[in-house]
């Protein structure tokens, strides 16, 4: 970075060009000079503001491995960017994206993580592999950093023990993060609640068990899974007043399974698949959780079968 000159006021600057050209030209009238000093004394104010908002870019030694401990890992310097909850920040590096990640939205980084006293307890870089994580899954410090990027971007964080892990494992006390964020996934909007997700309808199979089914999409397939197959499936849960308690198609990643390990009624109601159908399940509260966890009462899946083991 180069080395930036403090900006001289704009009413020095007009003061030592007044004063160069006294002799040959006539004084400015003083109320049309002071309107122009507080014009420009505001627009600073204003530069100013704006600049407090944005991190300050740190010059680093590009030569410098990644999992050394920075120069500033004891401390918060003074030009951090803070928020409310006491997380610290400086941008290492711009981005080269525009949009921030929401909490929802998967992430895939390159980072390096440090305690305090320089020890290097975790790093991607070491791996020579980025990890991804969905942001709602990890420490409330990375949670709410990370959401200030933008792609491309690398930032150090200072994040305070009791966004990090709290003192319930180490790495105990502030730990000290470089992250660098190389791509965003934003969850899939959630599906909407079918509309016939309040009741079993009339023209839904129903099993001596008390499973009830229809078939949304015929599948290509002619194999159904055995009780002890492992499927691959995508999913969505609803209770009976359409609220979504879970889905695969939101989190963007299928679930597989051995289907002697779930709930009776997907045990039961997958074996009535093939694969590439979809099929909606009514599955009475005693085929699912028998009212010992939530979600109580049926519960209503839409479950799309993709591949049997």
């Amino acid at each position: 970075m180069k080395n930036i000159q403090p900006k001289r006021p704009a009413f020095l600057f007009l003061f030592l060009l007044l004063l160069a050209g006294i002799s040959a030209c006539p004084m400015p009238d003083r109320s049309e000079h002071r309107e122009t000093v507080e014009n420009e004394n505001v627009e600073n104010e204003n530069e100013n503001v704006e600049n407090e908002n944005v991190a300050p870019i740190i010059e680093e030694d590009p030569n410098r491995n990644p999992t050394d401990a920075p120069f500033d890992v004891a401390t918060i310097p003074d030009n951090a960017q803070r928020t409310e909850s006491g997380l610290a920040s400086r941008a290492l590096r711009s981005g080269t994206g525009a949009d921030h990640p929401t909490e929802a939205a998967t992430v895939t980084v390159h980072y390096s993580g440090w305690t305090i006293d320089g020890e290097n307890f975790d790093s991607s870089y070491s791996r020579n592999e980025p990890a991804s994580f969905p942001l709602n899954r990890v420490i409330s410090g990375w949670t709410e950093g990370l959401q200030l990027m933008v792609v491309g971007e690398k930032r150090r964080f200072w994040i305070p023990e009791e966004l990090a892990y709290r003192g319930e494992r180490p790495p105990l006390g502030m730990l000290v993060f470089d992250v660098e964020l190389l791509e965003i996934q934003e969850p899939a909007p959630p599906p909407p609640a079918p509309s016939d997700v309040a009741a079993i309808p009339s023209t839904a199979e129903v099993t001596t068990s008390g499973l009830a089914s229809r078939v949304i999409t015929p599948g290509s397939g002619s194999e159904h899974p055995a009780e002890t197959s492992t499927v691959s499936v995508h999913y969505s849960g609803w209770t009976t007043d359409g609220e979504l308690f879970d889905s695969s198609v939101v989190r963007g990643t299928p679930t597989s399974f051995p289907l002697n390990r779930v709930i009776p009624g997907w045990t039961e109601g997958l074996q009535l698949m093939v694969v590439g159908e979809t099929r909606r399940f009514w599955i009475p509260e005693e085929l699912a959780y028998r009212g010992e966890r939530p979600p109580l009462g049926m519960l209503i899946f839409d479950v799309q079968l993709l591949s049997i083991e």
